[in-house]
């Protein structure tokens, strides 16, 4: 199905700034004159199908590379990050790599926690020690970024590390309490008990970022959630995650979803595309 061409699309492509942005980066804050955020609005293109083929996404590609450079100031305000310009650092790297595979800048920036991420795991299981003598020795700071599972990180060292060790990575990630920061803080090992449920978007869209990693013996730690997906059908062909799931990121796809063939219809092509990269 095409949803580039839709009204949801449309809305945030008009709304887009001529540098390329959304006005803030990250956070929405009470001063800000549009409605969504650059990230925000790069996250409901991406599920929308949009690539970096499509001009809005070379704009934004283009913009979040000068703020990397320090050509553009980053709009955002100082957060909560341990380190500030690590954060944004980060941030931006991980959605130019989504997009972009060969930005020389968000690659090197990618092979710093590659390298971090591998000295952590190196004896098969997460040593914290090691973790943050390789975070000082690649940053030269001790102000560090503890949470590891975090969207950003899972995000950017995608299919980088050391096959023999991004495994123990993966099943870090699965079994951690917290899940993914930013996006579903639960234990993603065990499947949500209701379909029907506000928190599913948030459980898809883990599985969906995890489901990036290519390694053989990562994908065989998800085959559980193909079971989880069939056992939730509402007939042998299609799902429903009913009016609930409608985020306004997520969902809706289709331009309306006034009937309810739409939703289904909508719901059934996410779950559909999450099993053929499964399998």
């Amino acid at each position: 199905m095409d949803y580039k061409n839709g009204k949801w699309a449309k809305k945030i492509i008009d709304i887009q700034l001529e540098n390329g942005s959304w006005g803030y980066f990250h956070t929405q804050y009470s001063d800000s004159i549009l409605p969504i955020t650059t990230e925000q609005a790069l996250r409901r293109l991406e599920i929308l199908g949009f690539t970096s083929d499509d001009k809005p996404i070379r704009k934004a590609l283009k913009y979040m590379h000068n703020c990397l450079i320090g050509k553009i100031v980053f709009p955002d305000r100082k957060e909560k990050f341990p380190n500030w310009e690590i954060g944004k650092e980060l941030m931006l790297a991980t959605w130019i790599k989504i997009f972009n595979e060969n930005d020389n800048v968000a690659n090197d920036i990618a092979k710093k926690w590659v390298e971090i991420i591998n000295s952590a795991f190196m004896n098969k299981k997460y040593n914290p020690i090691m973790y943050k003598k390789s975070y000082i020795k690649t940053f030269g700071i001790k102000s560090i970024h503890e949470n590891i599972s975090m969207f950003y990180i899972v995000s950017l060292i995608t299919n980088l590390l050391d096959k023999n060790i991004e495994k123990y990575y993966f099943k870090y990630i699965l079994e951690n309490n917290n899940g993914i920061y930013y996006i579903y803080d639960k234990i993603i090992k065990s499947t949500p008990e209701c379909f029907i449920h506000k928190n599913i978007n948030s459980y898809l869209r883990a599985i969906e970022l995890l489901a990036k990693y290519n390694n053989p013996e990562c994908k065989k730690q998800l085959q559980f959630v193909i079971k989880w997906l069939n056992n939730n059908k509402i007939d042998t062909k299609k799902w429903d995650m009913g009016k609930v799931s409608k985020d306004g990121i997520n969902f809706p796809l289709s331009d309306s979803w006034k009937t309810d063939e739409n939703r289904i219809n909508d719901c059934t092509y996410r779950i559909r595309k999450i099993l053929r990269i499964l399998k």
